[in-house]
């Protein structure tokens, strides 16, 4: 799919998998996720990595962890819960969207069984919809034992399905993002090195200077001026990419083939350092501008814990300049944070930035609500951040 694509995920559902027992929830374009430790933020992000491995491939292991899942044993990949007599046999996900060109409407439902002898998930069917009329299918029972393990929504050529399997180019390169320190300085490998920036964000580098860029004078960061992404790091006068070199990382120090070099405002322009020295907070900017703006970045993904080493303000006007990025790219993003201020940097007036409270319900179910801010609230003048901690939009926990 091309770029500013107006394709829409309208509805994902996750059944019997971890603590999404039966939950759903209508997705926009920026999706935010708030919830207390432990209520189902992040597995709702690898319920869609699961999602995406089963449409687009197969699911075991390597396909799981390309894509950022955390891997269980098979058993607790299943809902466990107290309230259940009988445990289902299949975790069963499904999703529903438009191509934004047509009134048609798509959904895919697939429903796999755990690995037991092998480490492959199994496939006990899949089938696609669409407006409400079965299109396609394939079942344990109408297909070959041996072809169990793969999906079939991408390779099955008996009935024309490309229009509905546009879908799947962008859901192949759903990756769960999780940038940390020591990977984003260099100074440890990127477990997984996808294109164009890690997982992690082993690749930070490589991916800035496809960014960076001049034209008449002008220093570029992607669409944005140098000089807008040097306010949000308000020490640094210039970044740049280079070769590691003696000058400036020490020999001691593992590195890797390019290096991100900062200009720091008030020191002499001689005294250049890396991300290996620079703050960790200037990295994650970076890596999240990379992320949402990379013509090789993925069109739909997830980051969990999108505030991690921000300060307040900083995320605050981060997520603003990030949701710029991602409508204008016609991305969808799925994020999880625990910093109230990020909120506050949501246009909950927008359509296209929603806004998710994840709590447990009696019986331990994950459920996920929509936040939507009343003209009440909004009149009250009090910003997202205070409500959320005052707890009148769900998603914190009732500490006494």
């Amino acid at each position: 799919l091309e770029r500013g694509n107006t394709m829409n995920l309208r509805k994902i559902t996750f059944g019997n998998f971890k603590c999404l027992y039966k939950a759903s929830f209508e997705p926009g374009k920026v999706n935010v996720f708030i919830g207390s430790n432990g209520s189902g933020k992040s597995t709702i992000l690898e319920g869609i990595g699961l999602l995406s491995a089963a449409m687009t491939d197969r699911v075991d292991a390597a396909s799981l962890q390309r894509k950022g899942v955390r891997l269980s044993v098979p058993a607790l990949y299943k809902s466990n819960f107290k309230s259940i007599n009988r445990v289902k046999p299949t975790v069963d996900l499904s999703l529903e969207w438009d191509d934004g060109s047509s009134s048609d409407v798509y959904q895919y439902d697939v429903h796999l069984t755990t690995p037991t002898d092998t480490e492959y998930w199994k496939y006990h069917s899949e089938v696609l919809f669409q407006n409400g009329v079965k299109r396609w299918g394939r079942s344990n029972a109408s297909s070959q034992q041996s072809n169990s393990y793969i999906g079939f929504f991408l390779i099955d050529d008996a009935i024309n399905l490309k229009a509905s399997r546009k879908i799947a180019e962008d859901f192949s390169a759903y990756g769960i993002f999780q940038p940390n320190t020591i990977t984003l300085r260099g100074t440890a490998p990127d477990t997984n090195q996808t294109t164009p920036i890690g997982l992690n964000g082993g690749r930070l580098a490589e991916a800035l200077k496809a960014l960076i860029h001049s034209e008449d004078d002008e220093v570029y960061f992607g669409n944005l001026y140098m000089d807008d992404v040097l306010d949000m790091i308000d020490w640094a006068a210039d970044i740049t990419v280079a070769s590691p070199k003696k000058s400036n990382i020490n020999a001691n120090v593992p590195t890797t083939r390019n290096i991100i070099e900062f200009t720091d405002r008030y020191m002499k322009e001689t005294a250049q350092f890396t991300g290996y020295d620079a703050s960790e907070g200037a990295l994650y900017v970076l890596f999240m501008l990379a992320l949402a703006m990379h013509p090789q970045g993925p069109s739909i993904f997830a980051v969990d814990s999108f505030d991690h080493a921000l300060n307040p303000r900083l995320a605050k006007k981060m997520i603003e300049v990030f949701c710029g990025q991602i409508l204008q790219q016609g991305k969808h993003v799925f994020l999880t944070t625990h910093n109230p201020l990020v909120l506050d940097g949501l246009d909950l007036n927008n359509d296209d930035i929603r806004l998710f409270a994840v709590d447990r319900d009696a019986s331990g179910y994950a459920q996920i609500q929509r936040v939507k801010v009343s003209q009440e609230l909004i009149n009250e003048g009090q910003p997202l951040s205070r409500l959320w901690i005052s707890g009148r939009l769900g998603g914190v926990p009732t500490l006494i």
